[in-house]
């Protein structure tokens, strides 16, 4: 490229050609070729081997909204079934900032040092308007992320919430013909989320905070008459006193509730998840409620009734897409929708219209 400062009147004056632009790629990246989909038989082998590989290709299937994928994941979750239910499915739920994240990172830890191997499924909140998530809670686990015999698998709750709690439940099976035989479930800590997980677990830990404003604000009956635990976080420092007095507004609370269908009266307990304190103390309760509904029969009635639950909450949601999926439904959607928009028809006939027409096709 000729510059005009190379002319012969500006003599002494020289501009290089410069540097060439590098290419957008780098040249020396290799592709790397896809790996072929397992079949079912070679996913449910690498699964009872403990691959943590095949295991995490086994969520995604499960996890994946493609007919294929599931029809897979289906056939493997059947065959997995006979090796599961050997473990302890225990669920955490608590306010966002109550240190979920953290006490299950101190949690898992004491847990594995008896042996044995921990999953951790984590429900992270979607966005409502961009469908995403951070997927971020191994991030605040940092110990146990890094362990050897610690399976940490955080899922997006975009969708139905059904939808994601039906595929947690199938993880779980997953894991627990991998040899997980701890299973922990935190939720998103907000919504309906936690009557979804109570539904998959054996025990359900409710962390609290004390030391936020009134305490009575957080003894809302919905959760409290779920949990089998509560635990106070933050216990620790200038927070011990507040920490101990919300201990024991919780105590009292308790009493005004009805008995519990195991018998098991929820003990209320304080801790530090960031110093680790009283994390023993903790479990003990767990082991006690374990040793108690074991004892009882009341374990074994429980996870019946959860298989019963789960049978039909598949069925609600396999109609409910069945009908969204109809193409003549959807038409005839739009348009009903659109009557509904200029107030041409109630919101309430226009749905009446729309089902009668789908049993209608049904029936044919």
């Amino acid at each position: 490229m000729e510059h005009i400062e190379n002319d012969d009147k500006y003599t002494g004056l020289t501009v290089n050609s410069g540097v060439a632009q590098p290419p957008i790629v780098n040249p020396y990246l290799t592709r790397r070729r896809r790996q072929p989909l397992p079949t079912p038989g070679e996913m449910v082998e690498g699964i009872l081997k403990g691959d943590v590989t095949i295991l995490s290709r086994a969520v995604t299937l499960v996890e994946s909204l493609s007919p294929e994928h599931q029809a897979i994941a289906q056939e493997v979750i059947e065959k997995c079934l006979p090796y599961s239910g050997k473990s302890r499915r225990i669920g955490i739920t608590g306010v966002p900032g109550a240190g979920k994240s953290t006490s299950i990172d101190v949690f898992g830890l004491h847990v594995l040092k008896s042996g044995g191997k921990l999953a951790v499924l984590a429900i992270d909140p979607s966005s409502e308007r961009t469908k995403g998530s951070i997927l971020g809670d191994k991030t605040r686990m940092e110990k146990l992320s890094v362990h050897p015999d610690a399976f940490i698998r955080p899922s997006p709750s975009a969708g139905s919430l059904g939808g994601v709690a039906r595929k947690t439940r199938e993880t779980i099976v997953l894991c627990e013909a991998a040899g997980y035989n701890n299973i922990f479930v935190e939720t998103v800590g907000v919504g309906q989320s936690e009557t979804a997980v109570h539904s998959m677990v054996d025990f359900f830990l409710l962390i609290q905070l004390a030391g936020t404003g009134d305490e009575l604000q957080g003894i809302k009956r919905g959760i409290m008459e779920m949990a089998d635990g509560i635990v106070i976080n933050k216990a620790d420092g200038d927070n011990v006193d507040r920490a101990r007095l919300a201990q024991a507004q919780f105590r009292s609370a308790l009493h005004l509730f009805p008995p519990t269908l195991s018998g098991w009266i929820p003990e209320v307990l304080c801790y530090s998840g960031y110093y680790e304190l009283g994390i023993a103390e903790v479990w003990e309760m767990i082991d006690r409620y374990f040793e108690f509904v074991i004892g009882n029969g009341h374990f074994e009635r429980k996870r019946q009734e959860q298989a019963r639950y789960w049978m039909y909450e598949t069925i609600d949601e396999q109609l409910r897409r069945h009908f969204y999926n109809n193409h003549d439904v959807a038409s005839l959607l739009a348009d009903k929708e659109q009557r509904v928009l200029s107030n041409r028809q109630s919101s309430f006939t226009a749905a009446r219209d729309v089902l009668d027409f789908y049993f209608r096709g049904s029936d044919r």
